[in-house]
């Protein structure tokens, strides 16, 4: 596949419009889907069903699904980072403030990974990163700029999305550290499923006395997020992750919350601003200089075996 100066091919630049659209529409279908299902419930679900239907389509596809007893640990240490804490405070999170803004916060990824991959991964901050990432949350805090002053009324949404943000970042940076010898397919699979049981079990445990009947578009959500943000997204996410620099993924992710905030208007009738035009050229900006950044020697890809 042709390769681009930042490490993306063709079929990257795809996946990357394709994650945008996918999870920055879902933001306010995850708000649509709370009208009628516990947050735990809902997590739960989505996480349990998309882990079980990715390891079928990779034992059908060919694919290695087994995970060696050696690598359950950083399985498992993945999974809590990327799967169990960031979709519990995303989902708690969203719950008390609008969706756009939500998405905005949680978007603060790139400073948790880009800092986290120096350290552990020894990353270079080159001087175009360091301006990109300027301009990637320059854009962030402009859709922000409104809602600063009235962030104590919501602080306990602002610190949960903050949190998950954080844990995204480590989890970005564990993925390319651990480098665990599965086909993504797989390995996506199993985050979401070693995530998804004790979400489960603790909805059974805490939110029976909450359930009820649920209507047509929160139940379309349901599907939507199993389907398309977890099964799809969450499979092409890690795929990006593992193509380009830490620096690269996170920055060129920032085009979702831009997705999040017209998306939020299109279903949840926000009305657009200046602000979010401003801030909207400011990330394409980001990440138009991040993808154009000469990538580094990356660390061996997971193995992509078709037939095993």
């Amino acid at each position: 596949m042709t390769t681009t100066e930042s490490g993306f091919s063709r079929f990257g630049y795809v996946l990357l419009a394709l994650i945008a659209l996918g999870w920055g529409f879902n933001w306010p279908i995850i708000k649509i889907v709370l009208w009628d299902v516990p947050p735990l419930t809902f997590r739960g679900v989505c996480l349990t069903l998309g882990g079980i239907g990715i390891l079928l389509i990779a034992r059908v596809g060919g694919h290695i699904v087994t995970v060696a007893r050696r690598h359950w640990l950083p399985l498992l240490l993945l999974s809590g980072c990327n799967v169990i804490a960031w979709n519990v405070l995303v989902v708690y999170g969203v719950a008390h403030m609008a969706s756009g803004r939500a998405a905005l916060l949680a978007y603060t990824m790139p400073l948790w990974s880009m800092s986290l991959s120096v350290w552990l991964l020894r990353e270079s901050l080159t001087p175009r990163r360091i301006v990109a990432l300027g301009l990637g949350m320059a854009g962030v805090a402009t859709l922000l700029g409104a809602d600063i002053m009235t962030f104590g009324g919501h602080l306990g949404g602002v610190v949960l999305m903050l949190g998950a943000a954080f844990f995204w970042g480590l989890g970005v940076v564990l993925l390319k550290r651990c480098a665990l010898p599965v086909p993504t397919v797989s390995l996506t699979g199993w985050m979401m499923l070693v995530g998804g049981i004790p979400i489960a079990l603790a909805a059974l445990a805490l939110e029976q006395g909450e359930w009820r009947a649920v209507g047509i578009y929160p139940a379309l959500g349901l599907l939507y997020n199993i389907v398309v943000a977890f099964m799809f997204c969450y499979w092409a996410w890690n795929r990006i992750v593992f193509m380009v620099p830490v620096a690269v993924s996170s920055l060129s992710s920032l085009i979702t919350p831009v997705v999040g905030v017209l998306s939020g208007m299109l279903l949840l009738q926000e009305q657009p601003a200046w602000r979010e035009f401003v801030a909207g050229a400011l990330i394409l900006s980001a990440i138009a200089l991040a993808l154009r950044t000469p990538a580094q020697p990356a660390r061996p890809a997971v193995p992509e075996p078709s037939n095993v």
